[in-house]
C-alpha cells in the first residue's frame, strides 16, 4: 500500500503522460516551450483566474508575491502556526516578520479569532508594520475566505494565499488559488495536482502585479531575458513538467476529486464508529476539500505514536504533519514571532496523523487501514481495562 499512489497513477495516465513528453523529447522545447504558456491559460480558466504565471516551485511562488508587493524589513506577515515551513520562511527570507497565527482544530486552518488578535497586538506594540496575511489551505480545504477578508479589509493588509495542498478545492463555486489578492500553489508531486519534480505557479487578477511577476521569474527581465529592468530570480516551469501537469489536469477535473472525495467519505463513515478515540477531519459547509492528506486526531501524543508504531507493523504507511509548529522551529530562534496564545497548534502537532490516500486508492485498501485501526483500538481497550 503506498501513501499517496503515485505509482497507480503513472500507470493509469501512462499513455497520455508518455505522448506528451515525447513530444517535448521531439521537439526539445525544454524551456519555455509552448507547453508552459498552454499549461498556464488551462490553470487560469480552471481556477477562475485572469493571470496565471508558473515558476519553478511552491517556495518561489510565495517568494515572487513577496517580491512584488515589496514586503521586506519592518514589516508584519501573519502566518499559520500549523504549516509547513515554507509559507514563513518565504517571508522571513525577505526580511519581514512572520507573526504566528493559532489555527482551528476542526478543519486545521488559520483561526479569523486569534489572526485579529495577532494584528491588534503588533498595532498595539507599533514596532512592525502590519502589511500582509499568508492564509493557507491546509491538508485541501481553502481557509474562511469570508472572515479572512473581512479582517484583511478592516486592517488594510493584503491576501497572499498558499494553495499548495488546496489547488482542487472551494468554497461554493469559487475555486481555491482564486481567494487572494495573489494566489501560489505548489506542484510537488504528492501535491492534489503535482508534476515529477518541482514546480509552482501564481494567480493574480492584477494586470500589474502579473507582468510583475513575469519579470521577476527570469531575472527581472524587460523587453526579453537580455534586457534586465529589475533584480529578480531564475524561476521556470520546466516545459516537461508543464506537459506532464496538462495531462494530470485533466485527470484531476475530470475524475480525481470525485474519486479522492468518495475515498475521504468512506474514511469517515468508517472512522466514525470508533467514536472519541479518533476524531477525522471536518469539512465545513459549503467547502470542498481536494484531500491533499486526510489527517485524524488522536487523544494525545502518546496514542497517535502507538497506532503510527501498529499501522507499520501491518505495512500500511502513515505521516505526521506536522511534528513541531511554525513558532517552535530553531530557525525563528531569536525573532519576535509569537504574540498570541498558539495552544491549538501545539496541541495538533501531538495528536495528528495522515492516513493513505489518493484518488486511486481501493475500497479494501481503505476497509484494511479502517479494520487495523479498530483491532489497536480494541486493543487499547484491554489494556486500559487490566491498568484499571
Amino acid at each position: 500500500m503506498q501513501f499517496r499512489d503515485l505509482q497507480k497513477q503513472y500507470e493509469t495516465l501512462k499513455p497520455d503522460i508518455d505522448q506528451a513528453i515525447q513530444q517535448v523529447l521531439t521537439k526539445t522545447d525544454f524551456i519555455s516551450g509552448p507547453q508552459v504558456t498552454e499549461l498556464e491559460a488551462a490553470l487560469a480558466a480552471y481556477t477562475g483566474a485572469k493571470h496565471c504565471v508558473t515558476c519553478a516551485n511552491g517556495t518561489d511562488a510565495l517568494t515572487l508575491a513577496l517580491m512584488v508587493w515589496n514586503i521586506g524589513a519592518g514589516d508584519a506577515v501573519f502566518v499559520p502556526d500549523f504549516t509547513f515551513f515554507a509559507s514563513a520562511e518565504a517571508p522571513a527570507y525577505e526580511g519581514a516578520t512572520p507573526i504566528f497565527v493559532d489555527v482551528e482544530e476542526d478543519t486545521f486552518n488559520i483561526s479569523p479569532a486569534s489572526l485579529e488578535k495577532a494584528i491588534l497586538r503588533v498595532k498595539e506594540e507599533g514596532k512592525l508594520n502590519p502589511k500582509l496575511i499568508i492564509t493557507v489551505d491546509l491538508f485541501g480545504q481553502p481557509s474562511d475566505y469570508q472572515a479572512i477578508r473581512r479582517i484583511a479589509q478592516k486592517h488594510g493588509l493584503l491576501i497572499l494565499e498558499d494553495g499548495a495542498q488546496g489547488f482542487g478545492g472551494r468554497i461554493g463555486e469559487k475555486k481555491a488559488c482564486s481567494f487572494g489578492d495573489i494566489s501560489t500553489t505548489s506542484f510537488f508531486p504528492a501535491k492534489p495536482l503535482g508534476c515529477y519534480g518541482d514546480g509552482g505557479a501564481v494567480f493574480t487578477e492584477n494586470d500589474q502585479w502579473a507582468e510583475l511577476l513575469r519579470s521577476y521569474r527570469v531575472h527581472g527581465k524587460g523587453a526579453d531575458k537580455y534586457d534586465n529592468v529589475r533584480i529578480g530570480m531564475n524561476s521556470r516551469l520546466d516545459t516537461l513538467q508543464a506537459a506532464i501537469l496538462s495531462v494530470k489536469l485533466k485527470a484531476l477535473r475530470e475524475y480525481e476529486l470525485e474519486n479522492v472525495n468518495l475515498a475521504a467519505d468512506r474514511y469517515r463513515k468508517g472512522l466514525e464508529n470508533y467514536g472519541a478515540r479518533i476524531k477525522p477531519p471536518m469539512v465545513k459547509k459549503g467547502f470542498y476539500s481536494s484531500w491533499a492528506q486526510y489527517s485524524v486526531l488522536l487523544e494525545n501524543e502518546k496514542r497517535r505514536d502507538s497506532l503510527q508504531s501498529f499501522l507499520r507493523e501491518k505495512g500500511i504507511p502513515t505521516m505526521i504533519y506536522y511534528r513541531k509548529p511554525m513558532s517552535a522551529q530553531r530557525a525563528f530562534c531569536g525573532m519576535d514571532c509569537v504574540k498570541v496564545d498558539l495552544s491549538v497548534s501545539q496541541s495538533l502537532c501531538k495528536r495528528v496523523l495522515s492516513l493513505p490516500l489518493s484518488p486511486y486508492i481501493t475500497v479494501e485498501e481503505q476497509d484494511r487501514v479502517i479494520d487495523e485501526i479498530g483491532t489497536w483500538i480494541g486493543q487499547r481497550g484491554i489494556e486500559e481495562m487490566r491498568q484499571n
